[in-house]
């Protein structure tokens, strides 16, 4: 044991504390997994069962974070895809009352945005039905990426009568294409943080900031994209200060032709790693199955 304090692998965190294995001695660990026994064929089934039951994309991840914090005992999160070649399945136009109506549109993914357009004049029922099959076929099958470029030729080619509809559309279309640009997380299972407060040697409140805020954890998977680290586990100071009493065990997934986004668990470092390194790498691949290039 005196070898192992000298090597700075082992410490205790307070005089009247037993020994405990250090960042190092984590880390040493780690590394010497030369190979995670992967989760039983039941259990992947369990997975693909429960997920199959999604009815959109945001219903999809909802599940995907829930099943993995059961899974792991922590905190889980996944990075929601980028915009890469997600395409259009379908746009509504839904009037409610003569000048506003409901602008829905349904990405390939089975991704669903609504938003209320309100238009400068009042319109009939003939000139929104124009304007619906207009757009709808202006869009079909397009790329997110294209959606204004196709909406200004459409706003070019219409009678001068209905450019002022079709700008307004594609208006409230770009903010609903902006939307899927933004960089954002999804979290289940921040509660469990609270429940392990004795697993952390300072106050759990930076950490559970840093979830809430996201920034921190975005520009991590950031880093770790940039480094081509499809695998990677990050403990305690290998990390900021706000996570510096954390593990991150992370998997990158691919969707939709765009780069690659992350799923992830976050929890104490004393966690049982070959285990839940496991059930991050499973997801991660059912994921890339379902959502990617060939999905």
């Amino acid at each position: 044991m005196a070898i192992l304090e000298e090597a700075n692998l082992i410490h205790a965190p307070h005089t009247s504390a037993g020994r405990v294995p250090t960042d190092l001695g984590y880390r040493r660990f780690v590394d010497s997994l030369s190979d995670i026994r992967p989760l039983t064929v039941q259990q992947v089934g369990a997975i693909q069962r429960f997920l199959d039951e999604s009815l959109d994309l945001d219903d999809f991840f909802g599940r995907t974070v829930k099943l993995l914090s059961d899974l792991t005992n922590q905190v889980a999160m996944v990075q929601f895809p980028t915009l890469g070649n997600e395409r259009v399945a379908h746009v509504e136009i839904v009037p409610v009352s003569p000048s506003k109506a409901y602008l829905i549109l349904i990405t390939a993914a089975g991704s669903i945005d609504r938003r209320m357009v309100d238009f400068d004049a009042e319109l009939d029922d003939t000139t929104l039905a124009d304007v619906r099959a207009r757009v709808s076929t202006t869009l079909s099958s397009v790329s997110l990426s294209e959606v204004d470029g196709a909406m200004s030729t459409l706003a070019e080619s219409v009678p001068p009568t209905l450019r002022p509809i079709i700008d307004d559309v594609r208006t409230a279309l770009q903010s609903q294409v902006d939307s899927h640009r933004k960089d954002r997380l999804i979290v289940a299972g921040t509660p469990k943080l609270v429940r392990a407060d004795i697993d952390f040697a300072g106050s759990v409140a930076p950490v559970l900031d840093a979830i809430e805020e996201q920034v921190t954890l975005l520009r991590l998977f950031g880093e770790m994209r940039a480094q081509g680290d499809d695998s990677g586990v990050r403990i305690g100071r290998e990390m900021s200060d706000d996570l510096s009493d954390t593990a991150i065990i992370s998997h990158a997934y691919s969707a939709m032709g765009g780069d690659s986004s992350r799923v992830a668990i976050l929890g104490p470092t004393r966690m049982n790693y070959p285990l839940n390194m496991a059930a991050v790498e499973a997801v991660a691949h059912y994921l890339t199955q379902v959502l990617g290039d060939d999905a």
